[in-house]
């Protein structure tokens, strides 16, 4: 399942709801629940972050290997490069207060998904994240 959406400004919540819909998604409500956080916390970070304004484009896709039983969830976006996965885990030991802002959301999809990458390819940002299922 794939599609492109263009531009992208407000529209988090279609592009969540397309990939939540998605028929590659499992029926299970715990597994549900760590997917559509992770799903949430970086297409929020695209739409806010990739291109000035929200004027851009975000493509999203499902695939679901029924050998393996692995889910990848894909976007792919022409904003800024932005590797999000060479920031620092946060320290959540600390308090909230003492920690310096940012980074906790894809700290929790590393936490929550079985493998995220990134790469920069022919112009594109393309983070790439897999569940068994």
């Amino acid at each position: 399942m794939k599609k492109r959406f263009n531009p992208i400004k407000d529209k988090s919540s279609e592009i969540i709801n397309y990939l939540m819909a998605s028929p590659d998604m499992p029926e299970d409500e715990a597994l549900r629940f760590k997917l559509q956080l992770s799903i949430e916390e970086v297409v929020e970070n695209v739409v806010r972050y990739a291109y000035e304004g929200g004027i851009g484009w975000l493509e999203v896709s499902t695939h679901l290997d029924h050998d393996t039983l692995i889910l990848t969830i894909e976007l792919r976006d022409a904003g800024v490069p932005f590797n999000p996965l060479e920031r620092p885990d946060p320290d959540v030991t600390l308090a909230a207060e003492d920690r310096d802002t940012g980074g906790l959301g894809i700290y929790l999809c590393k936490k929550m998904m079985d493998n995220i990458s990134y790469r920069y390819e022919d112009g594109n940002n393309v983070l790439t994240m897999t569940k068994r299922i």
